[in-house]
């Protein structure tokens, strides 16, 4: 079982941390600190898949539906490859919440740390999650570029690390009024930016949190795994820009691992915080939490991947909608019983 902190539950690494920037740990050409003991060999190791993410019997399973090809005019030139998850119990007469997912590759990967059809189906059955779409979109990427894959993600081969790490307003063009338009003449979506919400890893994490920051009238949830809030193209100003701005009507999830990549690259031995994920994480969860942001976050011990993340996913959709709406009528009995779907059999 993975135990889940949630907020304020690190006061100890805060006061650390937040007393390392009081005393200029953000100088330049400053040591790599002194690390008492080894990280253990392998600290993913420990994070393991729940039964939320693995096929269930007797539960109806959604549909991913691609690919579909997007062109971009936020990026010339570019196009977008995306998929589509559709519920068993989606009804096209009735507004489905949504949820946007950056690097589709690797969240719908069915062999990989995440498999999110298998998620959704087992939490809408339960209703856990209200009926809900997913979309799974790939980075921008010229059509003579290679499309990302599970084990390449296209730092080195698309528009990713433009379109991603960026501060700008360009990727949530892309998502808001490219993508948008095209789902609404095929699928009924809730207009509610409340049931809406964006989610991704690394540099799919902090462009999720962009596109929310400047479009909070589209989307006010946001996932983020491991999120690459580090001096790629500035994503490290996000608390000051935290704190300097009004706070935003957002809900968000935040995970990361102490043992993310620290700031220590091999050609640079100089510990460079602008580089530190895990720390870069832990400063925009103490501005969000300063502005009164409706905040949740955990710090586990994993390294950069998708392991604790993963194992974690179900929960974090499961926070991130709690508060979807639900019937208290003991007569009711559609809702005191699984969500109808192709494929369910009476009795499971």
């Amino acid at each position: 079982m993975i135990r889940v902190m949630l907020r304020r539950t690190c006061p100890s690494l805060v006061a650390i941390l937040s007393a390392a920037v009081g005393l200029g740990a953000f100088a330049p050409q400053q040591s790599a600190p002194t690390i008492a003991s080894a990280p253990p060999p392998n600290p993913d190791g420990h994070y393991q898949l729940g039964p939320d993410s693995l096929p269930r019997e007797g539960v109806a399973r959604g549909e991913v539906r691609g690919p579909f090809t997007l062109p971009s005019d936020a990026y010339p030139g570019t196009q977008h490859t995306y998929w589509v998850y559709v519920p068993a119990q989606y009804d096209p007469k009735v507004p489905a919440d949504l949820m946007v997912f950056n690097d589709g590759q690797a969240f719908k990967n069915m062999d990989g740390d995440l498999r999110v059809p298998n998620v959704l189906d087992n939490l809408i059955d339960r209703r856990e999650l209200p009926v809900m779409l997913a979309v799974f979109i790939n980075p921008g990427r010229r059509p003579d570029q290679p499309e990302p894959t599970p084990q390449e993600w296209g730092d080195r081969t698309t528009n990713r690390p433009a379109e991603y790490n960026s501060l700008d307003d360009k990727y949530a063009r892309v998502i808001c009024d490219e993508l948008l338009p095209a789902l609404d003449k095929e699928y009924a979506i809730a207009r509610d930016p409340g049931r809406r919400g964006i989610g991704g890893a690394s540099s799919g994490a902090i462009a999720a949190f962009t596109v929310a920051w400047e479009r909070p009238n589209e989307f006010r949830k946001v996932l983020s795994l491991i999120g690459s809030f580090v001096n790629l193209r500035g994503g490290d100003r996000y608390p000051e820009m935290v704190r300097q701005a009004d706070r935003k009507p957002l809900r968000i999830y935040m995970q990361d691992g102490r043992n993310d990549n620290r700031g220590v690259r091999p050609d640079n031995p100089d510990y460079d915080p602008r580089r530190d994920w895990f720390l870069q994480n832990v400063r925009l969860m103490q501005a969000l939490n300063e502005k009164g942001y409706d905040l949740n976050y955990s710090w586990g011990i994993g390294r950069h991947s998708q392991k604790h993340g993963g194992a974690m996913l179900p929960d974090m959709l499961r926070w991130l909608w709690r508060d979807h709406p639900v019937s208290t009528d003991p007569n009711d009995t559609r809702e005191r019983a699984f969500a109808v779907g192709a494929g369910r059999r009476d009795g499971i």
